[in-house]
């Protein structure tokens, strides 16, 4: 499988991802005959090899022959993309774009999603940059994007709104829920089109995972920074794991007095906010005290909500968290008839080889109780099916 690494050590904008993908190897013609098919004129594209401290990079310009209008709304946008003769998938991704980044505008400004009118989103090089950058990754095969942790400038900017704070409101409000850090830079690390461009394509955010490099890209960015060389990297790659590897954040607490009868609604809640496991576990504390170690298992963008349930449901007064990777297998569900009714069960195959069945406990349950029969006889009846499948 094809994926994609971005590297954002200096931060991401609309044109820094094109810019990458043309360094790349994506031709400048078939971006041109792509984004011909949108109902847009007045303008060209420039590519050309620039350095960032001694880094060759491509910069990719939208130079403007007229003056754009600068009042397009998402649904402008939207009738502009959908009305194209682009492939689907290339409008559909590029929409969703527009739409997280027209979202992020109407939650700032209080208005409707169609209600709100963009300026600088709205401009002919924020709709190149959006959709050049889906040109780019369906002409790579990029089945899967991951990316770094995202650094954050300071400082102010000044746009049509007037003069806002660094990072701009839009930027912060698309990056909820995402692994960002200061950077100690002023200045403008990461745009809203930048910042709307990463997190529709992914939400797998930490190390590079593993992969066999294929090549590399740099797209250059606009300014220069003294400490820093305003470059975005993409790696290009194939995942030929077996196993995914991702991610997760544990956190946990030792709790030792609390009515056992609150862990149930504890664990119910956790699992509302987003937790992928919680457990359970007998622990021995100072004084000889019984206690119980409280292990969640999420995502990183889960983890505040997570603690926050902790602290307000538990009488923890603090929790401890750090981040782990795990490795999965390949897994698939399949819903399987067995001479009590379907279960639906969950396979780990290697080739021909089943390796793997695990019957839903529910579905088993609930036939074991509607058939009165032993939860045990559902179960295997279950696994034997998919065994016998396979050998046919």
């Amino acid at each position: 499988m094809r994926i994609a690494y971005l590297d954002c050590f200096s931060g991401i904008s609309g044109d820094m991802i094109l810019g990458a993908m043309v360094d790349l190897g994506l031709p400048k013609t078939k971006l041109e005959d792509e984004l011909s098919k949108l109902s847009l004129s007045g303008y060209e594209i420039t590519c050309s090899t620039e350095a960032r401290m001694e880094i060759s990079g491509s910069r990719v310009k939208v130079i403007l022959k007229e003056k754009d209008s600068d009042h397009r709304s998402f649904p402008d946008i939207r009738r502009l993309i959908a009305g194209s003769s682009l492939d689907k998938d290339t409008k559909e991704l590029s929409i969703k774009v527009f739409h997280r980044l027209a979202e992020a505008e109407a939650k700032i400004h209080k208005k409707d999603i169609d209600d709100i009118y963009f300026h600088e989103v709205g401009a002919v090089d924020s709709i190149v940059d959006v959709v050049g950058t889906v040109v780019g990754i369906k002409h790579f095969g990029i089945e899967e994007v991951y990316a770094s942790r995202i650094p954050l400038g300071s400082g102010f900017v000044k746009c049509q709104h007037g003069t806002l704070p660094l990072p701009a409101p839009a930027t912060l409000e698309l990056l909820k829920g995402k692994p960002v850090y200061e950077a100690g830079i002023m200045g403008e690390l990461v745009t809203p089109t930048g910042a709307a461009i990463i997190t529709t394509l992914t939400d797998k955010f930490g190390r590079m995972p593993p992969m066999i490099i294929r090549d590399i890209g740099y797209g250059v960015g606009d300014k220069e920074f003294e400490n820093i060389p305003n470059l975005l990297r993409v790696v290009l790659g194939d995942d030929e794991r077996e196993r995914e590897i991702d991610r997760v954040t544990v956190i946990e607490t030792n709790i030792d007095d609390m009515n056992p009868e609150v862990y149930d609604f504890l664990m119910e809640r956790l699992f509302e906010e987003g937790a992928l496991d919680v457990s359970l576990s007998p622990l021995q504390m100072k004084k000889n005290r019984p206690s119980v170690l409280l292990r969640v298992i999420c995502h990183e963008g889960d983890k505040a909500r997570v603690i926050n349930t902790i602290l307000k449901e538990s009488t923890s007064f603090g929790v401890r968290y750090y981040e782990v990777e795990r490795v999965k297998v390949p897994r698939r569900l399949e819903e399987v008839e067995t001479r009590f009714g379907k279960v639906t069960v969950k396979i780990y195959q290697d080739g021909d080889t089943v390796i793997n069945v695990s019957p839903e406990y529910e579905d088993c349950k609930k036939i074991a109780k509607e058939k009165k029969v032993p939860l045990k006889t559902v179960y295997n009846e279950a696994v034997k099916e998919v065994l016998s499948s396979s050998k046919k």
